[in-house]
């Protein structure tokens, strides 16, 4: 961070309480707020009275645009979605017409095979079958059911008084006797209105003996439809209107039945137009009022439901935005006028309060500029204090990875000096040949190791070149022979016949593949039968598991970082799995860990397979 003033600090820190001209623009929100004020003081001062009405004019008209497109748009909005609601509406009464008609046609059938009514127009006994067609209509909720004999009379029947009356013209019995099957009938009633039945013959023997029908009760929607909608029809493939709101309307078309209406008066049709204006065009017009009309086809018969609904509800949600408009445009403009009428105020004042403001932002631009001063100062510490521990963790990172890594070699170079001074003094000087050189070995590893951890702490590479992991799985089992050695522990190993190529440092992967094993036998210390498995496999990416029947592990997110152990002191640093997640990441591959389900832990090697191709160029 640097200390050194904005281009605005030096503005400000150089005007003098004499030169107002930009003081004010540097204060903030209320030093802007002075000039505004004495300029509308000033407007009116002056006394422009044209440029007042013009700005008062503009802004009328600017508020009459706003209300006048506002209310079209709202209107229309508004008016899409009450028809909306009208369609599902309409769609609500098409489902409960046709659910009821279709579970009253189903009536007759059953009825008709009823063996006792069968038998009752076989013997003439009718004593009992008037209650048994009540306690029916009781179970199935029918309008009405008569059963009639052969030649139309009413022999049975929910309502007693219509037992005796010959229906033999009547078309619901003539065309249940030349059908056969259930037949639908729509007729008008002796009260205006429309009877809705079904009707079929009862056969006895194949031959027809009598017809059940059984009324529909649809004259009940039109009380529901009534406290919903302002005004519902129903008509038939005729457009003629059978159910309704408006009882006026039954037996009309329904061009009829909206043509037909009571003349406005004067005071009516001036009511009217003062509603309509602001609205589309109407559909329609029911009992004087504008509404919409909203079709829809009921599938029975070509029948067709209609609703008109007013646009009393568009105009309260309309009315209700266009009132909060007008009032929030009475507000701007009252407020315009309280701003235009404010006196000017005095100059010497107004020069007093912008010197004072001015010396108060100068003493914050001071105090600002020490504090972050103070704030860079103890920055430049901080960061050479960070710089310092950088280097201080950096350098024991270090020295513990290269302890951790020579341990290995050490402890093998360790138990082969006990075997060769074994072997001398047992006079087997060949044999302990052998031991000296694997002793050169390990030394060399260990130059090795060293060398790869100076190129790992400069973040470079050593060259990598074709590596058959088969093998590097045996030389690090022979550098594990010692400790492998010293534990009864079962050590299985499933590998390829064929090589399994990778590009790779070989003393680096062996090095990953020694601290798994490692950790293996760690985690197999206090398990009564220890075993290790070593699996090899080669498909889109070489694979080595090393899975232990061990303990597990506790804790998976932290498992790679540096320095986390779950040994005791003294036994390691956490840097083994660190290291070789690190070496698996430079040869291009991944190093993960999980839980095995019988128990211990598995831990995966994936490597980018060196194909043929890729070998031969290498």
């Amino acid at each position: 961070m640097s200390a050194t003033p904005s281009s605005d600090d030096d503005l400000t820190a150089g005007t003098t309480p004499a030169e107002p001209a930009t003081g004010p623009a540097t204060a903030g929100a209320a030093p802007l707020l002075v000039p505004l004020v004495a300029d509308a003081s000033g407007l009116v001062g002056a006394r422009n009275p044209w440029w007042l009405r013009a700005l008062v004019l503009v802004f009328i008209a600017a508020a009459v645009s706003v209300i006048w497109y506002t209310n079209a748009f709202l209107s229309e909005r508004f008016t899409e979605t009450t028809r909306n609601r009208a369609d599902v509406r309409l769609a609500l009464y098409t489902g409960h017409i046709m659910s009821e008609l279709q579970r009253t046609s189903v009536v007759p059938l059953l009825l008709a095979r009823d063996p006792a009514l069968i038998t009752s127009l076989d013997t003439g006994d009718f004593s009992v079958t008037s209650q048994r067609l009540i306690s029916a209509q009781g179970e199935i909720g029918a309008a009405s059911i008569q059963l009639l004999d052969a030649t139309g009379r009413t022999v049975a029947a929910t309502d007693r008084t219509q037992i005796g009356a010959n229906h033999a013209m009547l078309g619901h019995f003539v065309d249940a006797l030349r059908s056969k099957e259930t037949v639908f009938t729509l007729a008008e009633s002796a009260s205006g209105g429309y009877e809705f039945s079904y009707s079929r013959a009862v056969l006895s023997n194949g031959q027809p003996v009598g017809v059940i029908v059984v009324g529909v009760e649809l004259q009940k929607f039109e009380r529901v439809w009534a406290g919903i909608s302002e005004a519902v029809a129903v008509t038939d493939s005729e457009n003629r209107v059978i159910l309704t709101t408006q009882p006026r309307w039954r037996g009309q078309t329904l061009t009829e039945a909206l043509a037909k209406r009571v003349p406005p008066s004067a005071l009516e049709r001036a009511f009217q137009a003062t509603a309509d204006w602001a609205n589309a065009p109407p559909d329609a017009y029911v009992g004087g009022e504008a509404v919409m009309r909203t079709d829809a086809r009921i599938p029975f018969h070509g029948w067709r439901i209609v609703s008109f609904t007013t646009y009393e509800s568009v105009r309260e949600q309309v009315n209700a935005m266009l009132a909060l408009e007008i009032m929030g445009f009475a507000v701007l403009l009252a407020l315009i006028f309280y701003l235009l009428s404010r006196r000017a105020r005095s100059q010497s004042a107004m020069f007093r309060r912008e010197s004072a403001e001015l010396r108060q932002l100068n003493l914050r631009l001071q105090r600002e500029i020490a504090e972050r001063e103070k704030v860079q100062k103890d920055l430049a510490v901080a960061e050479l204090t960070l710089e310092q521990s950088s280097k201080l963790a950096a350098l024991g990172e270090m020295s513990a990875a290269v302890s951790h890594e020579l341990n290995q070699p050490l402890a093998a170079m360790k138990t082969y000096l006990a075997g060769a001074r074994l072997l001398l003094q047992r006079k087997r000087p060949e044999e302990a040949l052998s031991s000296f050189q694997r002793i050169d070995d390990l030394i060399e590893r260990m130059g090795s190791i060293t060398r790869q951890l100076k190129s790992y702490a400069r973040k470079g590479g050593e060259a990598f070149e074709p590596v058959d992991v088969r093998g590097c799985i045996s030389s690090a089992l022979s550098m594990m022979e010692p400790s492998l050695r010293s534990r009864a522990i079962r050590i299985t190993r499933m590998m390829p016949r064929s090589p399994v190529m990778v590009l790779a440092d070989r003393v680096r992967l062996e090095q990953v593949i020694i601290n798994l094993l490692r950790n293996a036998l760690d985690a197999t210390k206090g398990t009564a039968d220890p075993h290790v498995e070593i699996l090899l496999t080669a498909g889109e990416t070489a694979t080595l598991a090393v899975r232990d029947n061990g303990h597990g592990i506790a804790d998976l997110d932290n498992l790679f970082e540096p320095f986390y152990t779950t040994k005791g002191p003294g036994e390691g640093v956490g840097l083994g799995l660190a290291i070789s997640s690190g070496i698996v990441k430079d040869l291009g591959g991944r190093l993960t860990a999980r839980n095995a389900p019988g128990g211990g832990a598995v831990f995966e090697v994936q490597l980018p397979i060196l194909a043929e191709k890729t070998q031969a160029a290498e």
